[in-house]
């Protein structure tokens, strides 16, 4: 499945997207403008090229996740016996090189790193743009096309992200909160006695036993701390902006929200796809 020099001609061959995150890898699978199935993967510290390689062959052998189209175009086919270009979405810089080289393997040509001077369509009003995560990009790209300015999309990950957009279509910042799982991690580091749980919504607030304390307090308080930054940060954009839920269990988080209205799973690989579309139109 390793590619060629030759891929980059055959028009059928499926675009491959990466995004490389501290605590997940995932891949996608897209088509003509849309991503079609998904895959994960832990985060390997040290991660080579040829691991990385191993990773995508592997994982492209199974059936994964289907991104969600309703008109079953993305019901499973075998992994695809070469790809036709890649796109790399890295916020592990140790990594980056050995998942770019990787692409560049199984393509036969150099990937598109999501970074400095890449294309958004996204005006951007932010003291230093070369600063945001590649991630943070690719959500921007994907809601800019996608949705009506003013908007808020809130990204669930090792990190939670809050990425603002006003009235105009700018990018104006973001907020970068714990995410439920680094919080959660470090609770139980920190405290001996307290127990690891399921990190899932409890019955209600007030918790029974500690771990549905825990529960609470994880789970509610990441929700409870999301609906008061969105209303935030709609009072300072002085708009009623949309908030958009993205990122793993985005679903599950958006239902105990009060102030998300949307929820879309894979919206940074969406995003890859569409900045494809953006710096290497057919």
């Amino acid at each position: 499945m390793a590619g060629n020099a030759d891929n980059r001609q055959d028009a059928t061959a499926p675009l491959l997207v990466i995004d490389v995150g501290n605590t997940r890898v995932r891949l996608g699978l897209a088509r003509d403008g849309r991503l079609l199935r998904v895959w994960s993967a832990s985060t390997a510290p040290g991660c080579t090229r040829d691991e990385a390689v191993a990773t995508v062959l592997s994982l492209a052998a199974c059936p994964g996740q289907p991104a969600g189209r309703p008109d079953g175009a993305d019901a499973f086919q075998p992994a695809p016996a070469r790809w036709k270009d890649a796109v790399v979405a890295s916020v592990v810089p140790d990594l980056t090189d050995a998942w770019v080289q990787a692409a560049a393997q199984l393509t036969g040509r150099r990937a598109l790193v999501v970074g400095p001077g890449i294309k958004t369509g996204v005006p951007m009003s932010y003291n230093d743009p070369g600063e945001l995560g590649a991630d943070i990009v690719a959500n921007l790209a994907c809601a800019m096309a996608s949705y009506k300015a003013p908007f808020i999309v809130v990204d669930l990950g090792t990190t939670t992200t809050f990425t603002v957009v006003d009235g105009k279509g700018r990018f104006v910042g973001g907020i970068i909160a714990p995410g439920l799982q680094v919080a959660a991690h470090a609770a139980a580091t920190a405290a001996a006695k307290l127990p690891s749980v399921d990190l899932r919504a409890p019955r209600c607030a007030i918790g029974k036993s500690t771990r549905e304390a825990m529960q609470s307090g994880f789970v509610l308080g990441q929700a409870a701390m999301i609906d008061g930054l969105v209303e935030q940060c709609r009072r300072e954009l002085g708009e009623p902006a949309q908030a958009i839920m993205a990122g793993e269990n985005a679903r599950a988080m958006a239902a105990l929200c009060k102030t998300v209205g949307e929820h879309r799973e894979h919206l940074t690989l969406e995003g890859l796809v569409r900045l494809h579309l953006l710096n290497r139109p057919a």
